[in-house]
């Protein structure tokens, strides 16, 4: 198999490099690179520069408004992205709910509601995880019952990311309890301003305000906005969720943190000598350079198959695995390299406006908050262990 670009894909990487250059705002990237926080104006700002380019839909076939790139070009841009130290585009409708609704909705949902995403018109959450339904999404208890031309929502969402920002949610519902667990659940794009839909923010151990509850009391949602067939949402539920996990492995993102470590390796010091130079720490760095070296090999096999009309199926838990346990092995060397300058707790340093003189280095103050963000995400999008039996049962056949 062969791995390399061809011409034609490093040219398009050269043009991807011209726009990043002459398009990122230095501010943003500045902000990104410096680990302080985001604000939605300025996520909806970036956003705005790549609709405008008609680059914030990558993957959408160019009939829906997408740029309709392979998957190669996919991935070069998100590379290229990551290591430019772009804003996140937000990924809950354009990059989750739009393919679902590309295959599965009607012709009227998709002349809605992709052109909004695109126009930025919506923001959008996900309410997939409930208490005592995360990992196991079949244990859904939000229920919605069927009234003439509505649904009437009653239950809980939590873990929702950005949801304090969001006016829409797609949301797993159960409008069946007989058969199996699987069956009777449906999917529902709710309004999150309609009456019922309360948000209650949770303090995340970084102290940043991302993710939230969602109570449902009697929320009327039109049953237009069903999506796909009633009961059949945990078919849609599966799709979106390959979307989600292929995404996570994050490697640009590793590429970048890790060319950051190895700059603060050379600053930082042990013994009198730099940190890159100390045997231990050096090892621990080699350690990760090769496990991220693997992934990218990795990546690009599962790339290179689905250029070819493969489809990712348990390949992108491997992903998933591998990609979050090396992000979480970078940020954990990164924290342990600024030594006491890990321990202050300093949130207002990561907010725009503060001018006060910092704890240690001028980078010191988001690392911490960065290494404990980071815990999550051998948890969220199911668990890493949901994954490993995702491969046994499709890869090991056990």
């Amino acid at each position: 198999m062969d791995l390399a670009y061809t011409p034609e894909e490093e040219a398009f990487r050269a043009e991807v490099r011209t726009f990043l250059a002459e398009e990122l705002p230095a501010r943003l990237s500045d902000k990104v690179r410096g680990g302080r926080n985001l604000s939605k104006a300025d996520i909806q700002e970036w956003q705005s520069i790549l609709s405008r380019k008609g680059w914030l839909a990558p993957h959408w076939p160019a009939e829906y408004g997408g740029a309709g790139w392979s998957v190669t070009q996919k991935f070069i841009y998100e590379q290229e992205s990551a290591l430019a130290h772009t804003p996140p585009v937000i990924p809950f409708g354009l990059n989750m709910l739009a393919p679902v609704l590309i295959k599965y909705g009607s012709e009227e949902q998709k002349a809605h509601w992709l052109p909004r995403m695109l126009r930025g018109d919506d923001w959008w959450c996900q309410g997939y995880s409930e208490p005592g339904a995360g990992s196991d999404l079949a244990s859904v208890r939000t229920v919605a019952v069927r009234d003439g031309d509505h649904y009437i929502v009653n239950g809980q969402k939590t873990w929702t990311t950005m949801g304090q920002h969001a006016n829409m949610i797609f949301c797993l519902v159960r409008t069946d309890n007989s058969g199996s667990r699987q069956q009777g659940i449906s999917f529902l794009l709710v309004d999150m301003t309609a009456p019922g839909v309360e948000v209650r923010p949770i303090i995340t151990l970084d102290g940043d305000h991302e993710v939230n509850e969602i109570f449902f009391t009697d929320v009327r949602v039109p049953a237009e906005n069903l999506l796909g067939e009633e009961g059949r949402g945990w078919t849609y539920a599966k799709y979106l969720l390959t979307y989600e996990r292929t995404s996570m492995a994050g490697l640009g993102q590793s590429r970048a943190a890790l060319g950051w470590l190895k700059q603060i390796a050379q600053k930082e010091k042990a013994n009198g000598v730099p940190l890159a130079r100390d045997p231990l720490f050096a090892a621990r760095l080699a350690r990760v350079e090769i496990a991220l070296a693997n992934l990218q090999t990795t990546t690009m096999r599962v790339v290179a198959a689905a250029a070819a009309g493969g489809a990712p199926g348990a390949e992108s838990s491997m992903l998933k695995i591998r990609g979050t346990e090396i992000r979480q092995e970078i940020s954990s060397l990164t924290r342990r390299a600024i030594g006491p300058y890990a321990q202050p707790f300093l949130p207002e340093a990561l907010e725009d406006g503060h001018n006060e003189e910092p704890v240690g280095p001028d980078y010191a103050a988001p690392i911490t908050p960065t290494y404990l963000n980071l815990r999550k995400l051998t948890i969220f999008g199911g668990s890493n262990e949901i994954q490993k039996n995702i491969i046994t049962k499709a890869i090991l056949d056990l």
